[in-house]
Formats: structure tokens, C-alpha cells, sequence
């Protein structure tokens, strides 16, 4: 690239929940968003009208394309299949993930854990770190996870994930926090700046308050594998509507919206209800992005699991696994099931993430301010992801794609 910055112009860009129309302006040396003004020269990208948003940002994947984080041979191969997932996830405009393990073995945390400290991948979507979901969970609320590896929360914790591990690897834990002796546990993972999310749980309303009060700042998967909202029991998710100025504040809250966890009304009214707390995820498993059919267990789910479409079940059961779509078609999915702006919806997947993650700061990613990394997707106006660019470096576009696979094709012709 020629120059020391790059300037893009006609273009709008994601702000707040609004669109800028204005130019934006990062540093090829750097790799960070400059102020927008005060420059000559470096190389202007045209963008024909798109829209700027920061990189997407994917908080809770178990896996993609075949490849479980669960799949753990040795450090080496790992590393390998990583790498794998986060080229894949840059061709969805995803710039940062963090890899969910969810309940297995001590043995297997800490077997895997060592591999997922946070890191830059060249070209590549940054591993941002590692999501443990469990192990300790509420039987009652066990999804597809093993609930005979659940432990109670006076099991200790570096006991269980390695002490290492919660300080390198580990940014989130789910938790459920009507168990005895959770809000110990709350104290302790947070005491290793790891953020604490409720989930899989029974609990009430005001088991939900207390985790708040323990230093919990989120939700997982509201509604699912937690109690239902109900006219006199609002359980977990009526924390999402906690007023603005309560001290702790609201949660942050995450949402599938792939149409097989939740209905679309359902994901309307939830993301409504605080649309600054509110993050999308996809929950995505291994057999994101495989055909249609049966397929072996792992670590988690000891049995074989079915794929049709966009659900994904133990086979034989209704028992959902995770979700089967990219973060790209969740934010179309928001948009038209809510009717929320394009603005609106990239911020559950960029600049809300960032804010429960505290990334949002200078040097941080998630947010189109200067001083913040730039990390950025370009999209259509219908929330299609045209380009993405990591560290102010252009990494994938969607038209040279289609021309490789057109030149591809006509070779083998």
C-alpha cells in the first residue's frame, strides 16, 4: 500500500448506533484510526456509497467448518485449526473471537486452555481469547452440556481451568448463579479481570440481582437454558430492563438469532428492550458451514448430532446444539426481524461487545474512534460484508473472491 495512511471516502460509517457520513482516515504504520482531518496524500479508497463498520466481533463460537475448540490433539495442530477458523471468520468480516469451551473434563480445560491466550493471526480474525462455559452450570438448565462433569462452585477454580489459564486465556465465564457458594466464585474470577455472564441457570430474579452484586455483567443466550419471562417471574432476563442509573448497572445480554433458539418476535423484544446492552452471538458449533447430516460427538456431547439447515440437535432429541449461521446473516436477521437501522444492528456485534469486554478504550478494537485499531468491514446497505480490513491492511473483498472462483473455474473447464 502507497503512503503512510489510507483515506476512505464515499462512504458512511457505524457510529452509536448511527450513520456517519463523513470520511475516515487510518495509518498503514500504526494500524489505528487517525483524526479525520489535517491530511495530504497516502492512498483514498473510494467505497461507492458503502458503509464503514468496526470488525465484527464474535463472543461465543464453539466452532466452524468442521472444527470443534474442543478438538485438541496437540498444541501444534491446534494452533493449525485456529489459524483455519480465524481466515474463515475474516471472509465474514469477523476481525476478533473469542473460542468457547464449554463443559468438559479439569484435564481437558487445562489441556486446552495454554492454546487459546489471546494473539494476532496475519490476515486473520485475532483470537481474543478463551469463553469457558462451565463447568459450573445448573443440571435443571444443562442444554447439550455433560452434566455429570458439572461442579460445585466451591470447587476451586484454578483447580479446575489451571491458575495460569484464568490469568492468560481466560476473558469470560458462564456461570449459574442461584448455586451455593457462586457468589465466591463470582468475586474470584472477576479478582482475574475475567468477566461473568449467567447462564444455564434457574435461577430467580433476585438470584439474578445478587449475581449482578457480585460482580456478574452479563447474560448467556438469554432465554435459553434459563426460566422463561413470565407476568410475576421474570427470572434472569428481567435484568436486561434494570433502570439506566441502578448501581451495578443493567447486564449486558446475549442473543441468537438464528431463528431455531428464538422466535423473531422474541429476539424484536428482547434487543428493545435495551438495545445498548444487547450483543448478538451465534453460539456456531462444528458443523457450521457442513452439509446437511450426521455427525460424531466430541469432549461435550458424547453423541452423535444432527445438522438440517439452521439447527443443529443431539440426534434423536430435540436438544439444540449451538447455532449453525455466520454473525453476518444474525445482524441481517436483527435488522429485519426488529427493523432496527444497520447502524444499530452492527453495534451488537462490534461496539457492545467491546464495551462488555472493556476493548472499547484507546488502542482497543470495536469502536470507529481515533486511537482505536483499525479493524473494519465494509458492508451493503443490507448488512452484506463487501471487505474486511485488519490493522488498516485490506485482508479479503468480496468481488476478488468471486473472481478467483470464476478463474478457478474456467481453468478446470
Amino acid at each position: 500500500m502507497s503512503g503512510w495512511f489510507t483515506l476512505f471516502t464515499n462512504a458512511r460509517y457505524a457510529l452509536n448506533g448511527e450513520l456517519v457520513d463523513d470520511r475516515l482516515v487510518v495509518s498503514d504504520d500504526t494500524g489505528l484510526i487517525l483524526k479525520r482531518d489535517g491530511y495530504i496524500g497516502g492512498e483514498a479508497v473510494d467505497l461507492d456509497d458503502n458503509i464503514i463498520a468496526p470488525g465484527f466481533l464474535e463472543l461465543h463460537t464453539n466452532g466452524v467448518n468442521g472444527f470443534h475448540f474442543t478438538h485438541f490433539s496437540d498444541e501444534q495442530e491446534y494452533a493449525k485449526k485456529v489459524d483455519g477458523v480465524a481466515r474463515y471468520y475474516a471472509t465474514q468480516g469477523v476481525t476478533g473471537f473469542w473460542a468457547t469451551i464449554p463443559t468438559v473434563s479439569s484435564e481437558d480445560f487445562q489441556k486446552i486452555l495454554p492454546s487459546l491466550i489471546p494473539r494476532d493471526i496475519p490476515r486473520a480474525a485475532s483470537l481474543l481469547g478463551a469463553h469457558i462455559e462451565g463447568p459450573y452450570l445448573h443440571p435443571d438448565k444443562k442444554g447439550a452440556h455433560n452434566a455429570s462433569r458439572f461442579q460445585p462452585c466451591d470447587t476451586d477454580a484454578a483447580s479446575v481451568y489451571g491458575r495460569s489459564n484464568l490469568a492468560t486465556s481466560t476473558k469470560l465465564a458462564t456461570l449459574a448463579p442461584e448455586l451455593p457458594g457462586s457468589a465466591s466464585l463470582i468475586k474470584s474470577l472477576t479478582a482475574y479481570d475475567i468477566k461473568v455472564s449467567m447462564g444455564h441457570s434457574t435461577a430467580t430474579f433476585a438470584e439474578g440481582l445478587a449475581g449482578l452484586d457480585a460482580g456478574a455483567t452479563c447474560l448467556t443466550h438469554a432465554l435459553n437454558a434459563m426460566p422463561a419471562l413470565q407476568s410475576r417471574s421474570p427470572g434472569l432476563t428481567g435484568l436486561i430492563s434494570l433502570p439506566a442509573k441502578r448501581s451495578p448497572p443493567a447486564p449486558y445480554y446475549t442473543v441468537i438469532a438464528d431463528g431455531e433458539h428464538l422466535h423473531p418476535q422474541t429476539v424484536s423484544l428482547l434487543y428493545r428492550s435495551n438495545p445498548r446492552k444487547a450483543i448478538v452471538i451465534t453460539d456456531s458449533i462444528e458443523l457450521a458451514g457442513l452439509p446437511d447430516g450426521t455427525y460424531p460427538g466430541h469432549a461435550q456431547i458424547p453423541f452423535q448430532q444432527t445438522k438440517n439447515g439452521s439447527r443443529a440437535t443431539i440426534s434423536g432429541t430435540d436438544t439444540l446444539i449451538g447455532g449453525c449461521i455466520p454473525l453476518q446473516q444474525s445482524v441481517r436477521n436483527l435488522m429485519q426481524w426488529s427493523g432496527c437501522g444497520i447502524a444499530e444492528a452492527v453495534a451488537t456485534v462490534t461496539e457492545n461487545v467491546a464495551g462488555l469486554m472493556g476493548l472499547d478504550g484507546p488502542g482497543g478494537r470495536g469502536i470507529l474512534r481515533e486511537g482505536r485499531r483499525a479493524d473494519l468491514c465494509v458492508l451493503d446497505n443490507d448488512g452484506v460484508v463487501l471487505q474486511t480490513w485488519i490493522a488498516g491492511i485490506k485482508v479479503w473483498d468480496k468481488e476478488d473472491e468471486i473472481r478467483r472462483t470464476e478463474d478457478s473455474g474456467e481453468t478446470r473447464g
